[in-house]
């Protein structure tokens, strides 16, 4: 639901009511992710897509009945029809589950004080109910990652305490997901399924070496979400004028900035400087902080030489496996854009443990596993691999 906040955030505060519809289950290539919601107020308004246009009519039509009624929620299954080339469903031959539910949000003020959270940046995690009992069906409850406060109630007992702890563990690593809660005997017989939207801050993107390529890079990053910050020792070139894009200019030494600022499973560090007196130290603490991806920048003869220096100072072949360079997919690239765009891709493939190989060179679903095609005929599935990351 969070992908429209903007609108049920305004919708709440209007106390106008409105149908979600949401997607809680996705097999094969659905063109959305769980978590994705539409939304229609009483006055038949529209906001948001579940399938980037298949079976959005459907939709529609679903939450005006739920309005209508004003009766429980409801599941509805979409996948695609080889019998009738006209039926609603998916062209993409995935299938989404989603559920549908009327939302008044003068009953529910916690849910517009989320909304609100989301709106003001503040992480948040709100737990939604989207299997279970007919009573708990459709409730939310919401945490707030800062303060770990905890707002509104499923049933004011061991199933918010569970609930809670899974939503901030997902708050924590920034990512919306569905849970099962419950089903034990002795401490929560009530088995349900929850879905929790995740508003998290947003990841960081630590760039160092005040070079063109930074500022090329710095443009994608702030594209792509992340909160970017250039870091170089000289200050006559972190400056800025040079890096308009960049949340954070940063004059230090690379490694005594980044043994002082925070970095979490998302960080992304970028070393750009291929400079040894500043790499060196640099990477040595970089390898060894649980981040997300650790690249720098470099021919293939100064990798060899920066891996040889890594070893005398003591860096482990394991945390060695994490470094990725010469940073970049294999593009072509030249300039400092085009050499940002390939920085950015691997950061992407290697983020989702992807291949970064053509979709056109495979079969199978575009969201899982690429197979290759083989010229004997054969299909030898692609691995995807993230080496050494023991956190």
């Amino acid at each position: 639901m969070l992908n429209i906040a903007d609108t049920l955030d305004r919708w709440c505060r209007g106390t106008r009511p409105f149908a979600l519809a949401t997607v809680i289950d996705v097999h094969g290539s659905a063109p959305l992710p769980v978590g994705t919601s539409a939304a229609v107020d009483v006055d038949g308004n529209a906001v948001g897509s579940m399938s980037g246009g298949c079976v959005e009519g459907a939709v529609y039509e679903l939450c005006q009945q739920v309005l209508t009624d004003g009766g429980a929620p409801q599941r509805a299954w979409f996948g695609h029809s080889d019998d009738d080339a006209f039926a609603v469903g998916l062209t993409c031959g995935g299938e989404l589950d989603v559920l549908v539910q009327r939302i008044d949000p003068a009953a529910e003020p916690h849910l517009a004080a989320a909304l609100d959270e989301v709106m003001s940046g503040r992480p948040t995690a709100v737990a939604h109910v989207v299997d279970g009992s007919e009573e708990l069906l459709g409730r939310t409850m919401y945490v707030l990652g800062d303060v770990d406060a905890i707002h509104g109630t499923l049933d004011d007992g061991e199933v918010d305490r569970m609930v809670t702890a899974q939503a901030s563990a997902l708050l924590r690593a920034g990512r919306t997901a569905r849970v099962e809660i419950g089903g034990d005997t002795d401490t929560c017989p009530e088995k349900l399924s929850v879905l929790v939207h995740v508003h998290a801050s947003r990841p960081r993107m630590l760039i160092f070496g005040a070079v063109d390529f930074a500022a090329a890079l710095s443009r994608v990053g702030h594209f792509l979400g992340y909160r970017v910050t250039v870091c170089d020792a000289r200050p006559v070139f972190a400056t800025a004028s040079r890096f308009p894009e960049a949340d954070d200019i940063v004059v230090d030494w690379p490694h005594r900035y980044l043994a002082r600022t925070e970095t979490d499973a998302r960080t992304v560090i970028c070393v750009l400087t291929h400079d040894a007196k500043f790499d060196i130290p640099l990477l040595r603490l970089a390898l060894d902080l649980p981040v997300g991806y650790v690249g720098a920048m470099g021919s293939r003869r100064t990798h060899d030489e920066r891996l040889n220096r890594l070893r005398e100072s003591g860096v482990s072949e394991a945390r060695l496996a994490r470094l990725r360079s010469p940073i970049g997919l294999d593009l072509g690239a030249r300039t400092p854009e085009e050499t940002a765009v390939s920085i950015a891709a691997e950061i992407i493939s290697y983020a989702n443990q992807a291949t970064g190989r053509p979709l056109s060179d495979g079969t199978g679903p575009i969201h899982g596993p690429l197979v290759r095609h083989q010229a004997d005929g054969r299909s030898t599935p692609y691995l995807a691999a993230r080496v050494g990351m023991d956190r």
